[in-house]
């Protein structure tokens, strides 16, 4: 296996620039002259991206700047001994040492346990000191091999697969000695995730509790055995993800923060764990028909902003899968089997004429006429239909998979259930995805508080299974049924009369206003009742109505588009997984899929929103003044045969794409958190769960 770092990845005493972009620029560049990265610029951007989301400086002096990169080719490591130093966002001051740790996108797991062998090390002052005490770069590279080497014989610290163990248990004719558990973990784990469980360790040793820590990070994780858990008076949780197997631990008291705090206050959150332990209103650990969290929560309890934070982004991240399966497919469907594959076939009713295509003929008994004009025969129309219904049967899950996994967040896996099926009712209800969002949260909310009942020793056993599913959907749904959707339904109905009111009178301001509907929600109710008016009047066939469904499919398609363009002309506003979103986006957008847009939108909707709104409303009022007439429901640019002035359209498009994009750059420019404002490694939570990427939408994040 090939060195993480040589002499040529090493300066020494040396001034980089006046801020930590500069120092990341030049590390990169080492590494990139070393013939370890395709280009210094992208894994620079990559770096900047990551350090956009929380500060890399330690306490001590000490910067880790890191990431995985597509630009890297060979995990390296690049140092650089600062003077003077330079301010990484640590509490103390600058840091004067500084390591770029340059991962390749899909690093193997030998350089990935090296990379997080040397983040153990950087907490050992013997370490650090050594490091400022090193005379030449061969000295530095002597350092760093000694503390990554996997040779047991040379004393080094190299992380393995197996937990932090406790500390030596106390002989039998010692006080009892207290016990604590923790699980450290980052989405990618190459550094924080052990620093992390290290300084935990230390900090328990010298308050004389016995600690065994597990590490779900990129070096592996064995879990905590379950004798080690039961006898443990409480639980850490110092993770920027959510915790593998969580219900292990419930019913345990619990302390939770990211794991840069866990790196700057491990003493703090030991001494509040053993509190926790000895508070019988502690928050604990759901599920399990435990108790949950409890009115009264602990010092070291995330900020609420944080938790809804994670919510969300725990739905999107689960539903980003099927968007991409289902939008993508639909759009084969249209291009294989016709602009006319999703309409109602008048022969046979409640079925559209891709379903009845597939439901009447098979790959070996084809017709060899198309029933309609805009439909496709043959093997191409019979391909088309079954991808168009295999599309729509996966969008059927999107909602209920965002609301059933932001619930899943809430309240572990006994908010699966009340949240898939609050979901459901509310696509029933036509609530869409904002009624996903309110219901997934409120399923999750019951869930909770479901399990935090203290139930009869008997019947617990039936609480995660029977009673928290059973009740907490009944209360879930039925609040969506008996209050939450009517009142959407009424809206959308409401906002389809305002439309055809508006019909008659200024394009221009219809467009305005149909384009502004169509960016709001991005496939909520809103977005549903332009959409609904547009389609509803296909069936005269008039030339108004034309206009209405070329200018809706039209800013449809703004808001994917646009947010592809942002990231890419700055990609370091974005975390990696959300530029990989955008790569995806440009596809969604050009296929007529809003909801490519979604993953920003929920992430960050009171930046993303107003300029996609922005945007959607140049795109619709230059559409609906050019009387551009579009014949075909859906399919975007896979439909321009059933359009005129396509020309127009397109450049409508690309302006509304532009003034969107550049209104979402602007703002998140001008608007950005501050680092430590961000939980520590905030980015794509499908990797809290080592899933692999589902789709080309969702990448794998990095730490």
């Amino acid at each position: 296996m090939s060195a993480l770092i040589t002499p040529e990845l090493v300066v020494l005493d040396a001034d980089l620039g006046s801020d930590k972009d500069a120092v990341v620029r030049r590390l990169a560049g080492l590494v990139a002259d070393a013939g370890r990265a395709t280009g210094a610029e992208a894994l620079a951007g990559d770096a900047l991206a990551r350090e956009a989301q929380a500060a890399t400086g330690l306490p001590g002096g000490i910067a880790i700047p890191h990431c995985r990169s597509a630009a890297v080719t060979q995990a390296s490591l690049a140092f650089a001994r600062l003077a003077p130093g330079v301010d990484f966002g640590a509490a103390d001051g600058p840091a004067d040492l500084v390591f770029l740790i340059a991962a390749p996108a899909e690093g193997d797991a030998d350089h990935l346990t090296l990379l997080s062998a040397l983040a153990r090390a950087l907490v050992r002052p013997d370490f650090v000191a050594s490091l400022r005490a090193a005379a030449t770069p061969a000295d530095v590279v002597a350092l760093v091999e000694e503390v990554v080497s996997p040779t047991p014989a040379t004393g080094a610290t190299a992380a393995t697969s197996t937990p932090v163990p406790a500390t030596a248990p106390a002989p039998e004719s010692a006080p009892a000695r207290r016990r604590l558990v923790a699980v450290s973990a980052c989405p990618t784990g190459i550094a924080h995730t052990y620093m992390a469980a290290d300084k935990l360790t230390a900090a328990a040793q010298a308050e004389g509790v016995d600690l065994a820590v597990e590490t779900q990070g990129s070096s592996g994780s064995t879990p905590l055995d379950p004798a080690v858990i039961r006898d443990a008076d409480a639980v850490i949780f110092a993770v920027d993800v959510g915790v593998r197997d969580r219900d292990r631990f419930a019913g345990k008291p619990v302390v939770q923060s990211g794991t840069k705090r866990a790196i700057n206050e491990p003493e703090v959150m030991i001494r509040e764990a053993l509190a926790a332990a000895d508070d019988p209103n502690a928050r604990r650990v759901p599920g399990g028909g435990a108790a949950g969290a409890a009115a009264a929560a602990p010092a070291g309890r995330p900020s609420t902003a944080t938790e809804i934070r994670r919510w969300l982004l725990t739905g999107v991240s689960y539903m980003i899968p099927f968007v991409a399966a289902g939008g993508l497919l639909i759009a084969l469907g249209f291009l294989f089997g016709g602009y006319q594959i999703v309409n109602p076939n008048p022969d046979v009713e409640g079925q559209s004429f891709a379903l009845s295509w597939v439901l009447n003929n098979s790959f070996l008994d084809l017709p060899s006429a198309a029933p309609l004009e805009g439909l496709n025969d043959g093997f191409l129309g019979y391909l088309g239909a079954l991808c168009t219904v295999l599309g729509q049967a996966a969008f059927g899950f999107l909602v209920p998979a965002l609301a059933g996994y932001i619930a899943y967040a809430i309240a572990d896996r006994p908010g699966i259930a009340p949240g898939f099926v609050v979901g459901a009712v509310s696509v029933t209800m036509s609530a869409g995805f904002i009624g996903g969002l309110v219901g997934g949260i409120l399923a999750g909310l019951v869930a909770r508080w479901i399990a935090s009942w203290r139930l009869p020793t008997g019947v617990r056993g039936l609480q995660p299974v029977v009673i928290i599913p059973l009740l907490a959907t009944l209360i879930s749904s039925g609040l969506m049924v008996a209050v939450l959707g009517r009142p959407l339904a009424a809206a959308v109905e409401g906002l389809g009369n305002w439309l055809n009111g508006l019909s008659g009178t200024s394009a221009v301001l219809l467009g305005i206003i149909l384009g502004l509907m169509m960016c709001f929600d991005l496939g909520g109710p809103v977005n549903k009742a332009a959409y609904l008016f547009a389609t509803a009047g296909l069936a005269s066939q008039t030339s108004g109505s034309l206009v209405i469904m070329a200018t809706v499919m039209a800013a449809g398609m703004v808001p994917p588009l646009a947010m592809a363009l942002s990231t890419a002309i700055r990609p370091k506003l974005y975390t990696p997984a959300e530029r990989d979103n955008g790569k995806a986006a440009w596809l969604l957008g050009l296929s007529f899929i809003s909801e490519g847009a979604i993953p920003f939108a929920a992430a960050d909707p009171l930046r993303v929103i107003p300029s996609m709104m922005l945007g959607g409303a140049t795109t619709g009022a230059i559409v609906a003044a050019s009387g551009v007439e579009l014949r075909a429901p859906h399919g975007g640019i896979f439909v321009f045969f059933a359009m005129n002035n396509v020309l127009v359209f397109v450049l409508a498009l690309i302006a509304g794409m532009v003034v969107a994009g550049l209104a979402v750059t602007v703002a998140k420019s001008i608007g950005r958190q501050k680092a430590d404002a961000v939980p520590e490694d905030a980015v794509d939570l499908a990797h809290a769960h080592n899933a692999a990427p589902a789709s080309t939408v969702s990448a794998p994040a990095r730490a």
